[in-house]
């Protein structure tokens, strides 16, 4: 069962850093998937602050987790943040740190996807780089040091992509950046368990097919298949109660054993000496269709 917002005692729980008065900063906290999270942060007694680019959605996004934080408006802090701009992200930290001393939870969200093609123009691959690979470098960066120095338990969640594990054929771009979060992320929790006296963790969210502005197109009402925001951050709670690092969301379409499999197809690539993206290639198209459909 997924957590309805009203059961706060279990949501406090999932993780020691997710307790009233503890500091979440969430990235691209004006909508969908980091809009979803804050709530729950904020109805759970966080002080929440939210970053993002789009004004007009932070002031909406600020009045709404206004309503479900204990302490209202006072709880919450909205800040337009360019998190490709390391500038920008480091006065994010220190306006944090600021209002209420420091960052116990961040979540390093923010994410754009204009489309890319291999040859095709430089500028989606430089924003795409930018902001979903470097806006997570740049914020664990600015935040991580100062949130290890607090001595106390502390969350750092990037958000993944099961794009960046499989890299499907359509948008290099965006594989590449989300390939290097996943390395980056890697990098990031063998660091943290090895710094002496460091009670904070690192996660990867790994989301399905979710409902939300960046993936919506023309849509006008949620597919069948995806899931909402809100589906996504109860399930991330619940794997971050049970200490999952790789925190890969199913959807309504793609249960966890169709995704397992298809990450270890795309890993067996390597291990076989296939072609790479195997998956797609006209060659390999049976024996991927029997893989998926033995047991």
């Amino acid at each position: 069962m997924l957590r309805s917002l009203t059961k706060e005692k279990d949501l406090v729980m999932s993780h020691p850093a997710l307790v009233p008065g503890s500091v979440a900063v969430v990235t691209g906290g004006g909508a969908g998937i980091g809009l979803a999270t804050a709530t729950r942060f904020a109805a759970a007694g966080l002080r929440v602050c939210i970053a993002d680019t789009n004004q007009a959605a932070l002031s909406s996004a600020a009045e709404q987790l206004a309503t479900v934080a204990g302490g209202g408006a006072s709880d919450i802090f909205a800040s337009r943040t360019d998190v490709s701009n390391r500038a920008d992200v480091d006065r994010l930290a220190a306006a944090v740190t600021e209002r209420w001393g420091g960052t116990d939870v961040l979540m390093n969200n923010a994410g754009i996807q204009p489309g890319s093609a291999m040859f095709g123009a430089e500028q989606p691959w430089t924003d795409v780089l930018a902001v979903n690979l470097w806006g997570i470098i740049n914020g664990t960066r600015a935040f991580g040091p100062g949130m290890i120095a607090r001595g106390r338990a502390g969350l750092i969640i990037n958000t993944g992509s099961k794009q960046g594990i499989t890299t499907p054929p359509g948008d290099p771009a965006y594989n590449v950046a989300k390939a290097g979060v996943k390395a980056f992320t890697e990098a990031l929790a063998h660091e943290l368990r090895n710094t002496e006296h460091c009670a904070v963790t690192a996660h990867l969210l790994i989301p399905g097919f979710v409902y939300t502005g960046l993936t919506k197109g023309s849509r006008t009402e949620k597919p069948a298949a995806a899931w909402t925001p809100e589906q996504t951050a109860d399930f991330m709670l619940e794997s971050l109660e049970r200490g999952d690092f790789y925190i890969l969301c199913p959807d309504n379409d793609v249960p966890r054993s169709l995704d397992e499999k298809r990450i270890a197809w795309a890993a067996g690539d390597i291990i076989e000496n296939r072609p790479a993206l195997s998956r797609w290639h006209p060659d390999y198209g049976d024996a991927f269709a029997k893989y998926i459909s033995d047991n």
